[in-house]
This record gives C-alpha cells, sequence and structure tokens, in this order.
C-alpha cells in the first residue's frame, strides 16, 4: 500500500484544514488508519485513528476540533481539521495498518503551520 498525503498549509488561527491521504489500493481491507504529527524537536504522536468497525480515537487536545474520516469509493481517509491552533503546527504523516501478520504502511509527511 502506498499512502500520499496532502493538504497542508499555513492557516491562521481558528482557521480549517482538510488533510487527505490517498491509498494506491482498496482500503477496505485496512484495519486501522491513523493520523501523527511531528513537531520540531518532539516525538512523532498519534492524533487520529479509525477502524474498519468506524471506531474512533483521539488525542485529547484535539478531540471536539478534528475529525477523522474515510470514503472507501475513492480510497482515502481524511482528517478534518477545525479551530486550529498554533500548538497544531507540525508535519503530519498519514498511516495504515493491513493484513495479518499486521503491516504498518507511512505516507509521506504534509506540513502544517498555524500562524498569524
Amino acid at each position: 500500500v502506498q499512502l500520499q498525503a496532502s493538504g497542508g498549509g499555513l492557516v491562521q488561527p481558528g482557521g480549517s484544514l482538510r488533510l487527505s491521504c490517498a491509498a494506491s489500493g482498496t482500503i477496505v481491507s485496512i484495519s486501522f488508519m491513523g493520523w501523527y504529527r511531528q513537531a520540531p524537536g518532539k516525538l512523532r504522536e498519534l492524533v487520529a485513528m479509525s477502524n474498519t468497525d468506524g471506531g474512533t480515537t483521539y488525542t485529547a487536545s484535539v478531540k471536539g476540533r478534528f475529525t477523522i474520516s474515510r470514503d472507501n469509493t475513492k480510497n482515502t481517509f481524511y482528517l478534518q481539521m477545525n479551530n486550529l491552533k498554533p500548538e497544531d503546527t507540525a508535519v503530519y504523516y498519514c498511516n495504515a495498518i493491513k493484513g495479518v501478520p499486521p503491516t504498518t504502511y507511512w505516507g509521506q509527511g504534509t506540513q502544517v503551520t498555524v500562524s498569524s
């Protein structure tokens, strides 16, 4: 599975962005899809994750502001980010886990900068 992330950019505090992660094949069989981020000088952290049952997990700092979703017809999953804050500034990476034994795939990062 190859993942292609897009949608990052520069946005003012309070603004919104939608990140997309397009997969090279079907995403129906992907067990978990997620978004991680890494800010300068910090470790990569999980932002949001979705499983095949539709269950979702969010890190506390983004709950109520970010939403992870998927479109199986487009083999793409998304991260809608609203009410962005400067502390959301980071490189965002999409991630997928598929197969038995599970294999992890990463997309390239997309930069999100929240600044006035």
